[in-house]
């Protein structure tokens, strides 16, 4: 049988990687503190637009104009850096803030689902960072999927996890102690292909 090339021929080579992290963004003293502070700000139910056994656990709503400038700022620092590395995308801002999370044993999780949606911001990255030690509580692993087995990301304390927003991902049942993160969304314009050929 005659072997045929394929005769299409790319522009642009896709160069968005599934996920990059930056390990230590936060020391332990950074992490306690942000606890310290999310924890105070009190707590309201973590909900979904979807079935309610989705998503058990609790949050409150952090800005910079909480004592958290600094962590606004290392937050954009590194955000812009893997950006430029793994992503690519155009971005402007963290326009919704910083959704502190609490899970607690025996039950608390995130079941799968993606962080862009109609109607709202639009939400070009995600973000994760690690802020309870792992050895304080078991399970609560977050994972991404691009096949169905997924990938478990680091748990380390103080590390940033950076995704694009479309992507599947959960965080599995904390079956002991509690986990503590911060989440954002890093918004921009509208996806969209530009071409700008000349000719």
């Amino acid at each position: 049988m005659k072997k045929f090339n394929n005769p299409s021929w790319n522009l642009f080579l896709d160069k968005v990687h599934h996920y990059a992290y930056w390990g230590s963004l936060f020391t332990k003293e950074e992490c306690e503190k942000i606890i310290k502070i999310g924890k105070k700000k009190g707590f309201i139910k973590a909900t979904t637009k979807n079935k309610s056994d989705v998503r058990l656990g609790e949050i409150s709503w952090l800005y910079s104009t909480d004592d958290l400038e600094w962590v606004f700022q290392k937050i954009t620092d590194v955000v812009l850096d893997l950006n430029e590395k793994y992503f690519q995308f155009d971005i402007f801002g963290l326009n919704e803030g910083l959704q502190f999370t609490n899970y607690k044993a025996p039950s608390d999780k995130y079941g799968k689902h993606i962080d862009k949606s109609l109607n709202i911001s639009v939400r070009k990255l995600s973000l994760s960072i690690q802020l309870t030690d792992p050895k304080e509580y078991e399970g609560g692993e977050l994972y991404l999927y691009d096949d169905e087995k997924g990938m478990v990301m680091k748990k380390d304390q103080g590390t940033l996890i950076l995704f694009p927003s479309y992507t599947l991902h959960e965080v599995k049942p904390v079956t002991k102690g509690e986990r503590n993160s911060l989440v954002s969304w890093v918004t921009g314009k509208q996806f969209k292909w530009v071409l700008n050929i000349k000719f």
